[in-house]
């Protein structure tokens, strides 16, 4: 699921790349970046326009895109059924794990993140441009892995291990600078995303298993952050780390939250006390 700086530097031609940096507090900054340099062939994937969907009552801050207008993106970028794709942030992952899930959501069994990311690939002297590739043509063949994917209703059955992974603070519920109230999903663990990984790079598979130690591999995991973004990272750590029954709740907490309905806590919980 991860490449290095060497690997795309030796498959520029055949991969498509996209370049997913973003600031959610600045949503075109991301695209200012792009503009003045990405790496050679990248074409720009926009976390709202790209990689989202329309803003409605339920779903979240950053629900779902209608995967058939994805879909087409995807193709008018030259991604087909074998084609290679590698998506780079700068070293955050979360969006460009974003399109990693979307896009491994949509059936596509050959897409990767770049390890440490625009940073990392220009820490390494390697070719950027400001040069935007021309829009090709792709067959991309539209097979939605469902078992990816949780709903709110599956969410509170407690028939799966939630997995919260925003930071400490927000799960706590002692600041909520986004959402309607602070806290957590009842029952939910805390392990923020942000330690898969250290100084923008991945760390082995070893070091993931640390993380999650204790978690029954045979038991189902749903990961959730704020709005499905930074989940992401957590996803693709929980399968280095070789958990396989992992799901995305997409709407996240920003989606639970937006029901007065639902509980919400704020007392921490760990694998220990399962």
């Amino acid at each position: 699921m991860i490449v290095t700086t060497d690997w795309l530097n030796e498959n520029l031609e055949q991969a498509a790349i996209f370049d997913c940096r973003f600031n959610l507090a600045d949503p075109a900054e991301g695209a200012a970046l792009y503009e003045k340099s990405h790496i050679p062939g990248a074409y720009y994937a926009h976390l709202d326009h790209h990689l989202s969907g329309e803003k409605g009552q339920g779903g979240g801050r950053h629900p779902l895109p209608d995967m058939t207008v994805f879909q087409a993106f995807m193709e008018s970028c030259g991604v087909s059924d074998d084609t290679p794709v590698v998506a780079y942030d700068d070293g955050v992952s979360m969006f460009a794990g974003r399109l990693w899930w979307l896009l491994s959501y949509a059936g596509h069994q050959n897409v990767f993140i770049l390890d440490g990311g625009f940073s990392a690939w220009t820490e390494a002297g390697l070719p950027v441009t400001d040069e935007k590739p021309e829009r090709r043509t792709g067959r991309l063949t539209l097979e939605l892995q469902e078992d990816m994917a949780a709903d709110a209703e599956e969410v509170a059955s407690g028939s799966a291990l939630l997995i919260d992974s925003r930071a400490s603070e927000r799960y706590l519920g002692e600041t909520e600078p986004l959402d309607r109230v602070p806290g957590h999903i009842p029952g939910a663990i805390n392990r923020f995303f942000g330690e898969a990984m250290e100084k923008g790079k991945w760390k082995p598979a070893s070091e993931q298993k640390k993380r999650f130690a204790g978690i029954d591999r045979d038991k189902p995991i749903i990961v959730y952050c704020g709005s499905g973004v930074s989940a992401t990272p957590n996803i693709i750590a929980l399968k280095q780390a070789g958990f396989t029954n992992v799901k995305l709740y997409p709407g996240s907490y920003s989606d639970w939250s937006s029901d007065e309905l639902r509980p919400i806590e704020t007392e921490r919980h760990d694998i220990f006390d399962k």
